[in-house]
């Protein structure tokens, strides 16, 4: 299945019997809903801004406006469910949001009860990373696979992972961390409070955060000039940029969050044996400048046995992964409870 959005000269599944699947994917500066069939086709979406510095009870009131907007005309009984993709740890056995980066005031909101109350709907929740996990298992990969692990390598680094067919939460619904995996035990300091994660050292801000003081210590011209001179000007876009003009010290930092990327991804595949490493985010953008230090690292490390079983590709649905990883939740969800229910 591929999710996207549907053309408008098939035929209209709206006009048509069959279950429709609401997604919302919440983020720090917009909320991105979306109606689709039960294979992923977007039938409808809408987009507002999030408001985010005004508090919770405006971000709530916009997720439920998004959603009753592309649910306009629609019969309710035909709604299987409403997905929701929020960042930030979320507990998925009591529905709660704790935290979120970029949205103040949210910590500790009931958010599945509020919007099960305000919708009248069955609500799935999902931190935004393992959404967009099950989002490419289903709808972006191309093969069988049944164990996958999904990276998103952005401001920070998330994943989700997929055991067995079945997405990996942990004992407390916040498993499948792997940016916070100690790659360094002496590294730099992490916002979580420990040191060396892949985070601090493979994230976009890490590659930023290496460029800048290169701009600072005169070392990186083109850098220097792409950001005008200024260290605090400095982001992985511009790297990039210096990097594919062939300055070797913006390749170098490049080349470097690629190992510590390949070191987090050896860890993950002699514990997981997973088939599939599928990675996302912004920074996957860098293609080979980062995908080819990360799979030489990999075939360097990792035991020949598990790294030739294993393929490592960059994610498949792009700007599109928030909405329909929020619908993935709702699918996938549904499907695994089905199949509790059958007999042996």
């Amino acid at each position: 299945m591929t999710g996207r959005i549907i053309d408008t000269h098939e035929a209209n599944p709206l006009l048509t019997s069959g279950g429709l699947v609401v997604g919302i994917d919440v983020g720090g500066t917009k909320i991105m809903g979306g109606l689709s069939d039960s294979s992923g086709r977007i039938l409808r979406h809408t987009t507002l801004p999030t408001e985010a510095q005004q508090g919770a009870e405006v971000v709530l009131e916009r997720i439920e406006r998004v959603a009753r907007e592309v649910m306009s005309g629609v019969d309710p009984g035909r709604i299987i469910g409403v997905g929701i993709g929020a960042p930030g740890p979320i507990d998925p056995f009591s529905g709660t949001l704790y935290s979120p980066p970029n949205l103040p005031g949210m910590d500790g909101v009931p958010m599945r009860e509020i919007m099960r109350q305000r919708l009248g709907l069955p609500i799935y929740l999902a931190n935004d990373a393992n959404a967009a996990a099950v989002g490419e298992y289903l709808f972006g990969i191309h093969e069988q696979v049944r164990n996958m692990i999904y990276i998103t390598v952005s401001t920070g680094v998330g994943g989700g992972i997929i055991i067995d067919g079945k997405l990996f939460i942990g004992a407390h619904g916040m498993g499948g961390e792997v940016g916070h995996m100690t790659i360094e035990a002496e590294g730099p300091r992490c916002n979580c409070g420990n040191t060396g994660c892949l985070e601090v050292l493979a994230s976009g801000t890490a590659i930023a955060r290496y460029g800048a003081a290169l701009v600072s210590e005169g070392r990186a011209p083109i850098l220097s000039e792409l950001a005008e001179q200024r260290a605090s000007a400095v982001t992985a876009r511009l790297v990039q940029e210096a990097a594919e003009r062939g300055e070797r010290e913006s390749q170098l930092i490049i080349a470097r969050a690629g190992f510590y990327m390949g070191v987090g991804i050896v860890n993950l595949i002699h514990l997981f044996n997973t088939q599939l490493i599928v990675i996302g985010g912004g920074v996957s953008h860098l293609g080979a400048l980062l995908f080819d230090p990360i799979r030489q690292t990999v075939a360097a490390r990792a035991m020949p046995a598990i790294r030739n079983a294993v393929e490592i590709v960059p994610a498949h649905l792009g700007d599109q992964v928030g909405l329909l990883g929020a619908i993935a939740i709702v699918l996938h969800e549904q499907a695994n409870a089905a199949s509790e229910l059958r007999p042996a």
